[in-house]
């Protein structure tokens, strides 16, 4: 196949975008696939720059993109579709994480485009980035969510309405990014700022003690659940991306019924969103044994630490095989 990975961009997540690209260049690339590497915001990238901006490391913090803004806009508005690595490509594979590259604006142009992509399309994707539009949906599909209101938000509404900790998080982002644990009312005001700054709606959701666990949806069929156990007391940025901050497990050692229910949730979930392709959703077990639904992940992470290349290992696909499904799903579907 002739593929053009769509990369970097101009997110918080754009460490994390060139981390997934690697791999999954390297992947298809063993497969004798022609490979070609787009930044959206930069453009192709040739031998040097792909050795230079796939080399690097995530780090522990997103990077700082404000200088790119501009030319991401310019590339999704004009300048992507002429781009002839793109126009030839049988398969644009979504190598891109956060902001308007994985919540529909992205999948909106390449539809106009007119070119096969991985993954969701425009209104799925949307919905899955929208944390607060995803739970109602989950919720009226009857997959249970963790309680939680949008900001405004006071002490004395999350003592009523959620109890302390409590999570504050934006409501459309990814990777953990601007996510605070807040334990007493004095830090509030302070994670809802940090929460700001990555998006113009905040979320508080209630804070759902036990063990996180994870469920990968390929096609239509959920791969193994694994389970996570971060060095940080949740599994932020930086143990999501730094190897050796988690102990991941895949399949997860749990009950045979449990893995049962999450699967069935992980599979309404990704339908209830329109999902397609493949995603990955992420809930929390309680102590007495609740299941809650956390979120739905439509471009879920291909880094070397990603837990849905770990969930397909567990299902007995190795990566290069586990891109080339997912591009070969993204060619089938296309009219």
């Amino acid at each position: 196949m002739r593929v053009t990975v769509l990369t970097g961009g101009a997110t918080s997540e754009r460490a994390v975008a060139f981390a997934s690209a690697s791999q999954i260049v390297a992947a298809l690339r063993s497969r004798k696939h022609d490979v070609h590497v787009v930044d959206l915001a930069g453009g192709v990238l040739d031998e040097r720059s792909e050795r230079e901006l796939l080399a690097g490391t995530v780090g522990t913090t997103p990077p700082t993109v404000e200088a790119l803004v501009e030319r991401q806009r310019q590339m999704l508005s004009e300048g992507l579709g002429e781009l002839e690595p793109v126009r030839r490509a049988e398969v644009l594979f979504l190598a891109v994480h956060g902001g308007a590259l994985e919540g529909g604006t992205l999948q909106a142009v390449l539809d106009v485009i007119g070119v096969p992509y991985t993954g969701s399309g425009p209104l799925a994707s949307a919905l899955a980035m929208d944390k607060d539009l995803s739970k109602r949906l989950f919720r009226a599909m009857g997959v249970p969510v963790p309680a939680w209101f949008m900001a405004p938000v006071g002490p004395e509404d999350v003592s009523t309405a959620l109890g302390w900790p409590v999570i504050i998080k934006p409501s459309k982002q990814g990777s953990s990014v601007g996510l605070t644990l807040v334990k007493q009312a004095q830090d509030l005001g302070s994670a809802v700022k940090l929460a700001a700054r990555f998006d113009d709606e905040v979320m508080a959701e209630q804070f759902i003690p036990g063990r996180e666990l994870t469920v990968g949806v390929l096609g239509d069929v959920p791969l193994p659940v694994g389970q996570i156990v971060p060095k940080h007391e949740l599994f932020d940025y930086e143990t999501k991306y730094t190897p050796g901050m988690s102990e991941e497990t895949f399949p997860a050692k749990i009950e045979t019924l449990l893995a049962r229910q999450l699967q069935e949730y992980a599979l309404m979930a990704h339908r209830a969103l329109k999902l397609s392709g493949y995603s990955r959703i992420d809930f929390r077990v309680s102590p007495e044994g609740d299941i809650f639904c956390l979120e739905a992940n439509s471009l879920p992470g291909m880094t070397r630490t990603s837990l849905f290349p770990q969930a397909a290992q567990a299902a007995g696909i190795v990566f290069a095989e586990l891109c080339e499904r997912i591009a070969t799903l993204a060619r089938n579907k296309a009219p």
